[in-house]
């Protein structure tokens, strides 16, 4: 009565670095797992899951859910202490909160010679009040040293079999061993989700027949299953990636269907046919799309009597841009009304798009609202309508055939863009005519033009002109900080190099909104002078100060959310005064599959050095197995903008 759903994200190859000192076959602590105090695979390891153990059931006399947890941790250093403290989180409702019982820990230390156990004091485990949703009981194992081995278990207790609970094979330090048992009744139906895409070392199921009876004389059989993982790495963030549970092993249930002894059955897991028709009626989201708006009420005759579709669209948006202020909150199912929004000029997340999609259609354009969930708050689940996974409403227009995704809540998108946040692959358009369908979320390439036209005089003294030109992101979030702060935008811009004199800023048809960023400024720099050589380096402007790329071995995508590329172009006058005695040398590079390429090259004309730098990410998302390779990437990007130094010497 189980089904399994496995959901991939990725596949990647793990050095296994079973380390065979440690007991990573039981709980019990023996002499290797104290005495042993290195972890030769992962070096940065400040401690390592030796051994746990979950085992899930529905208990014969209370019929509640109840789990047990057993688990054994090696402390390699003091930056490994915090793995001391333990949070237990317990969900609660106004009618009943879970409950968590035998909490039992032990610390071991070898001291001169002698094994020494410090046991857990009850006085130490202490539970406080997290949100509405949940309480924590914390506590920390005592004595805790360099080299110590902790244990501790318990069990937790919950009447919510809707919440069947899951288990994180992966976690921030590596795990050698880590297991899970459930044991569900026949009559519960789940949808079951391996994510992460590490494989099982483990995984076993089996029938137990009548595992469950009831006073009335009806049974139940269980289907159990042992799951087990082997040499987890650490999951360790790194920049350009969406959120982390995309992308931790670990196993989750999704409650589809309850069979009650006596023949009901209750659907959970709804289908999309059966949601449509629910957001129809819905209170919220539903009766806010479908709230009638008097136009003439809220926008100018200039905007209402615009005969061309496209340009009233656009001052219908730019219109509730500028007079709705977003309240930074996220809600989607919840406080969405556009009448308080109309009245208090602000407003959450749907407030704002739903008066924009409400206006855009009572002005006959076809706009339609499209759910999704930010890059934070992790995938939606396609196969099946979990709601809960979504956070976030936009609206999709189409105008004159072509497509534009909109939202209204940032004073500085351009028509067509969506913020950052939203950039995590699909959507969820709702169309309450027909059927809802996912569509792709997919930005347009942004890309970063620099021209620098520089000239040294006889006193070695360097000065000239730069201009550049931003689309996309990249223009977005340039104008949001000048517009936002002009004085901080000079300042930041100057204080990139400190060998720099910034002056005559002025930037060219760029506006708050408008789809590109244009500037233009003058610069004055001192070359470095060696004896009677001159060392400059021809990069005034920098695109990556350093490698975001770090890691030995990533096991999660490269997320950049959109296609991009950088291009600077230099122009360097000799005059009569100098003469390159050494140029940079030409780099040519790219990633597999033609899925990026740098180009570096510099030429010289008479009196005159001209030198060209061109970067290209032709993919928003790369699959782990091409980390190694855009680290050797950005090295090479990096070094070319460090160390291309042009030496000068005077006629």
């Amino acid at each position: 009565m189980i089904r399994i759903t496995v959901i991939l994200l990725f596949l990647s190859s793990f050095n296994l670095f079973s380390q065979t000192s440690f007991n990573s076959e039981s709980f019990q602590v023996k002499l290797a797992d104290i005495e042993t105090n290195t972890f030769e695979k992962d070096s940065t390891a400040n401690a390592i899951v030796i051994y746990e153990y979950g085992n899930s059931y529905v208990d014969k006399n209370e019929y509640d859910l109840r789990t047990e947890e057993k688990h054994k941790i090696k402390i390699l250093n003091k930056e490994g202490f915090n793995n001391a403290t333990v949070a237990i989180y317990l969900y609660k409702s106004k009618s009943y909160s879970e409950k968590v019982e035998d909490i039992k820990g032990t610390t071991y230390n070898k001291i001169d010679g002698t094994v020494v156990k410090t046991p857990l004091n009850k006085k130490d485990i202490f539970k406080e009040n997290y949100n509405e949703n949940f309480d924590i009981v914390k506590f920390t194992l005592p004595n805790v040293k360099e080299g110590s081995v902790i244990t501790y278990s318990y069990k937790t207790i919950s009447k919510y079999m809707f919440k069947y609970h899951g288990w994180e094979f992966q976690g921030k330090i590596p795990k050698l061993y880590s297991e899970y048992n459930a044991s569900i009744p026949g009559n519960w139906l789940y949808h079951i989700k391996l994510v992460g895409g590490k494989k099982l070392a483990i995984n076993e199921s089996k029938l137990e027949k009548q595992c469950l009876k009831m006073s009335n004389g009806a049974s139940a059989d269980c289907g159990k299953s042992k799951y087990a993982m082997k040499d987890i790495p650490a999951f360790i963030e790194e920049d350009y990636m969406t959120s982390e549970d995309n992308y931790l092993a670990r196993i989750e249930y999704e409650l589809e269907t309850f069979k009650g002894m006596d023949g009901t059955i209750k659907h959970y897991t709804k289908t999309w046919e059966t949601v449509d028709k629910e957001f129809r009626t819905d209170k919220e989201i539903g009766k806010q799309l479908k709230k009638k708006i008097d136009i003439e009420e809220l926008l100018s005759p200039d905007i209402i009597n615009e005969k061309e579709n496209l340009k009233r669209a656009k001052a219908i948006y730019q219109f509730v841009q500028e007079n709705y202020t977003w309240n930074e909150e996220f809600r989607i199912f919840k406080d969405v009304s556009v009448k308080d929004l109309i009245k208090n000029k602000s407003g959450n997340v749907s407030s704002i798009n739903i008066l924009l999609h409400n206006l855009l259609r009572e002005s006959n354009i076809d706009v339609k609202p499209v759910l999704l969930s930010t890059r934070r708050n992790g995938f939606p689940t396609k196969i099946f309508p979990v709601l809960s996974d979504f956070n976030y409403l936009i609206v999709q227009v189409t105008v004159n055939g072509e497509t534009f995704l909109l939202d209204a809540t940032d004073k500085y998108l351009s028509f067509g863009e969506v913020p950052f946040r939203c950039l995590n692959q699909t959507g969820r358009l709702l169309d309450f005519n027909t059927s809802s369908e996912w569509i792709d979320i997919i930005p347009n390439n942004s890309n970063v033009f620099y021209n620098a036209e520089i000239s040294i005089d006889e006193n070695e003294n360097i000065s000239g002109t730069i201009q550049s030109r931003r689309t996309g992101y990249h223009a977005y979030d340039h104008r949001k900080f000048y517009f936002k702060n002009k004085s901080n935008y000079l300042d930041r811009l100057e204080n990139n190099s400190v060998d720099l004199v910034v002056s005559d800023f002025k930037t060219s048809n760029s506006t708050s909104t408008s789809s590109t960023f244009e500037e233009q400024y003058n610069i004055e720099y001192t070359a470095e002078e060696t004896g009677e050589n001159i060392y400059v380096n021809p990069f005034f402007v920098k695109f990556f100060k350093e490698n975001p790329f770090k890691l030995q071995e990533r096991t999660y995508p490269i997320d950049f959310g959109y296609k991009d590329s950088y291009n600077y172009t230099l122009k360097l006058n000799l005059g009569d005064f100098y003469e390159v005695v050494e140029k940079p040398k030409p780099v040519i590079g790219s990633l597999p599959n033609k899925a990026g390429r740098l180009f570096f090259s510099s030429t010289i004309m008479g009196n005159q050095l001209s030198l060209t730098f061109r970067i290209e990410f032709k993919e928003a998302i790369y699959a782990p197995e091409y980390y190694p390779y855009l680290k050797k990437f950005m090295n090479k990007i990096v070094n070319i903008q460090n160390n291309s130094l042009v030496l000068l010497k005077k006629k």
